[in-house]
């Protein structure tokens, strides 16, 4: 029985359902490999192949089915065709009307041959050529151009060999073959052109989001390559606590929607520093603003040692009047030289002092102060202090570079990270890019910025980028104000930080039962600084049960 005597509301409602199918599907090779199934199912095809269309104007094979044949190449195959593309021109620009594929291309209209032997239109020499080897003949063949919705031809369907249903015979593609075909041949277009339509956009968006990070790296040095890591950090860590069976994450699960979703915020978790003043992302000491001024400093002792060698040099001009003066006034020299020499170890305290550290004791404090008082004189002739109030109280910084006021810069990335992401209108798969970007500095406990939002209170994909910013901080080999430490210590670092509460303990033993860190550092570390890992040395950790 041919398709010409079937119901036609069945078919109709069976081409309805193939149009739903190809909306649905999101993959490009299952979407390729469903159109050209379902053209075959319709029309009782043994064969068939789907054709794309090239920039360079050659159709290239994209999936080749033959059921008496067992093939199956392209698509979702895995086994490449190995077939020559097919010029839809020559090299002075002819049209390659002898292909059958290609004239339907050219032509814009089906080909409906009843036996390619017979043709002698076309060139069927190699269909000739592949038959001679299958111990096949292609009889009866239905070539359609696949146009879209801007009457754009993007590939061609070809089928081969209509089969009788009673006889098991093959023959010629009926006329509603043909309608049914160039039907699902125009949907699938539209659909193939809409999907690419999508993608492109999707490629555009995702270059553009790579493009603010890389801006953001680029701002600074000492951050260059920490929006590309944190990415890579939250993705390792997301596709692990989707396949680990063991633990309280075990039921938790993410779809491929989800991980994109996930990984746009990763990539978008440090826009708001675009806005953040460069002198205060790179301050690698505490006197640094545009420039470190420890040496205003430095040439301030300068001074005050000037001036105690001009006083001692009038004094001693002044006061000898015979010999015995002479012995007097070298005594005197002497003084200068430990006053010198007082000089000059202040000055290297207060070097020390500049530097960046985890504390400072009250003995510095009060030994900043002391230094502090000390004057000189200005060219104008004005008595300066030698540390105004701003370098002092920079000075006493109990841990790394930055001020309270420049840390409440630093800080307020985050309140800017979110206000620019709210402000943009997400589809709906991206909904939550905002709320999983503005966690990542949040803690468990509450007392994170910018929103002290406790753990009940995040997402479980705010918390992966939380803990992978933090040992993308640890281990990174580019901060103006540490330097970078064995893999053994950011993990020690890392622990206690989960048993104060600050990252997420589960989410932290499913980055060291899984050797995520190890995976990590092998990709982004120096080898100097991956040195061999005890669990029992890490604070906190518990293997996964």
């Amino acid at each position: 029985m041919n398709q010409s005597e079937k119901d036609i509301s069945t078919l109709l409602r069976e081409l309805n359902k193939i149009g739903i199918a190809l909306s649905a599907e999101k993959d490009h090779d299952r979407l390729l490999e469903l159109i050209l199934v379902k053209a075959m199912e319709i029309t009782n095809a043994d064969g068939g192949t789907l054709y794309s269309r090239t920039d360079d104007q050659h159709l290239k094979f994209e999936i080749l089915h033959s059921r008496s044949l067992d093939v199956h190449k392209g698509g979702t195959s895995g086994e490449e065709i190995s077939f020559y593309p097919i010029a839809l021109y020559d090299d002075e620009g002819n049209p390659n009307n002898h292909m059958v594929a290609a004239n339907a291309v050219i032509s814009g209209e089906t080909v409906n041959i009843p036996d390619a032997y017979a043709s002698e239109e076309f060139d069927f020499s190699g269909t000739r050529n592949f038959d001679n080897k299958m111990g096949y003949r292609s009889t009866s063949f239905l070539t359609v151009p696949m146009t879209n919705h801007e009457n754009d031809i993007i590939g061609v369907l070809q089928l081969i060999n209509a089969i009788d249903q009673e006889s098991k015979e093959v023959i010629p593609f009926s006329s509603l073959d043909q309608q049914l075909v160039e039907s699902l041949a125009s949907q699938a277009a539209v659909t193939i052109t809409n999907k690419n339509l999508i993608n492109a956009q999707k490629n555009l968006f995702d270059s553009f989001i790579q493009l603010i990070a890389d801006a953001i790296d680029e701002k600074s040095p000492y951050t260059a390559g920490h929006c590309r890591r944190v990415p890579v950090l939250t993705n390792m860590l997301a596709i692990a606590v989707n396949k680990v069976d063991k633990g309280p994450l075990k039921d938790f699960k993410l779809s491929d929607d989800e991980i994109y979703e996930l990984d746009v915020a990763a990539w978008l978790h440090d826009c708001g520093k675009i806005t953040t003043p460069e002198y205060v992302v790179d301050k690698g000491t505490k006197l640094e603003t545009i420039s470190d001024r420890i040496h205003l400093v430095d040439m301030a002792f300068e001074v005050i040692k000037r001036d105690a060698i001009i006083e001692s040099l009038k004094s001693s001009l002044k006061n000898i009047k015979n010999s015995d003066d002479i012995e007097q006034e070298l005594s005197k020299n002497e003084m200068l030289q430990n006053t010198l020499a007082t000089l000059t170890k202040e000055r290297d305290d207060i070097r020390k002092y500049n530097i960046g550290g985890e504390s400072i004791s009250e003995e510095d404090i009060k030994r900043i102060e002391e230094i502090a008082k000390r004057t000189y004189v200005s060219p104008e002739g004005k008595t300066v202090k030698l540390l105004g109030e701003e370098e002092i109280q920079n000075l006493e910084i109990g841990r790394g570079t930055l001020s309270v006021r420049e840390r409440e810069i630093i800080n307020n990335h985050v309140s800017v990270t979110i206000k620019m992401l709210e402000s943009l209108p997400y589809p709906k798969h991206l909904t939550r890019v905002p709320e999983f970007a503005g966690g990542h500095h949040e803690k468990m406990d509450g007392t994170g910025y910018p929103n002290k939002l406790t753990k009940q209170q995040m997402s479980v994909q705010a918390r992966m980028i939380a803990i992978a910013d933090v040992f993308e901080a640890l281990t990174a080999s580019d901060r103006p104000y540490k330097k970078a430490m064995p893999l053994s210590q950011s993990l020690k670092i890392l622990g206690q930080m989960k048993l104060d509460n600050h990252v997420d303990a589960d989410l932290f033993d499913v980055f060291i039962n899984e050797k995520i860190y190890l995976d990590y550092a092998n990709k982004y570390l120096g080898k100097d600084k991956i040195d061999e890992v005890h669990f029992e040395d890490i604070p906190g950790y518990k293997a996964l049960q």
